[in-house]
């Protein structure tokens, strides 16, 4: 179901998932968020940058080659409209509860463009872009202030896309508030040979693993990782492709016969 405000958060949603993209969550947690749907816990994902941009701004050239690669034309307004209806599909076939919010994505801002090159959406967070950080993580505080108990899902920051990092560091808030913080792998990048291992180097070699274990629902991550139809070719290729790199990343997790894990890191609190 989809929420139309913070203020639509209740205390029954005591898992909530914090996905930069509209695809990332479910790309990442998607045997989580069916285990929990299946049990009623009522999980809720936030995706930071689901903003509509204004109605016809000009393209970046970069902007222009990432709707090329998804499928679209120019018009970014509708580009993003196709990624909500993507979105809601495949949260609503695991059963969560969803909410946008209103920053754009790293694409679109900026005049002149805050990212000019496709290797500059994974590298530095521009300067103007800092300001996201600050006010995310003060929402995100009040938030844990009203739902103490809430069990929190963040993008560890496996690739360095900007945006992940975005909401890495503003998650990071809730840390240092000894709130219970999961962050989990971006997938795909997590599949990258070293990628994982830097970013854990990054953070001091202070999170310990822990595991879901969703054998039975791999099937569900991967049908509705299937729903965001515009991100399978950019991204994976295909769709056998990208079933067949979900299955052997959650498998090798833990390589014990038909075993399928999701991996979380957590902070150790002192």
């Amino acid at each position: 179901m989809q929420l139309q405000s913070i203020a639509d958060i209740a205390r029954k949603h005591r898992h909530i998932f914090l996905s930069p993209h509209f695809d990332d969550v479910v790309f990442s947690c998607g045997g989580t968020i069916a285990l929990q749907a299946s049990c009623g816990l009522h999980p809720l994902v936030i995706t930071v940058f689901a903003g509509l941009p204004p109605v016809n701004p000009p393209l970046s050239a970069l902007a222009t080659a990432v709707h090329q690669s998804m499928g679209f034309g120019h018009d970014a307004r509708e580009a993003v409209e196709t990624r909500r209806r993507e979105d809601a599909r495949a949260l609503d076939y695991l059963g969560a509860d969803y909410l946008w919010l209103d920053y754009p994505d790293a694409i679109y801002r900026g005049n002149p463009p805050h990212y000019t090159r496709e290797e500059e959406l994974f590298s530095t967070i521009h300067p103007a872009d800092l300001s996201i950080d600050q006010q995310l993580g003060q929402l995100l505080v009040s938030l844990s202030e009203q739902l103490p108990d809430t069990v929190w899902y963040a993008p560890l920051g496996v690739g360095h896309h900007v945006d992940h990092q975005l909401v890495c560091s503003a998650a990071d808030r809730l840390v240092q508030r000894h709130a219970n913080v999961k962050f989990y792998e971006d997938f795909p990048y997590v599949t990258r040979l070293g990628e994982l291992e830097r970013r854990l180097h990054e953070f001091g070699d202070t999170l310990e693993p822990a595991y879901v274990e969703m054998s039975e629902l791999l099937p569900l991550r991967q049908e509705a990782s299937q729903m965001y139809a515009s991100q399978i070719a950019a991204i994976f290729g295909d769709k056998e492709s990208m079933y067949k790199l979900m299955d052997e990343y959650t498998h090798n997790i833990r390589p014990v016969e038909t075993v399928h894990l999701e991996r979380y890191w957590t902070p150790r609190y002192r």
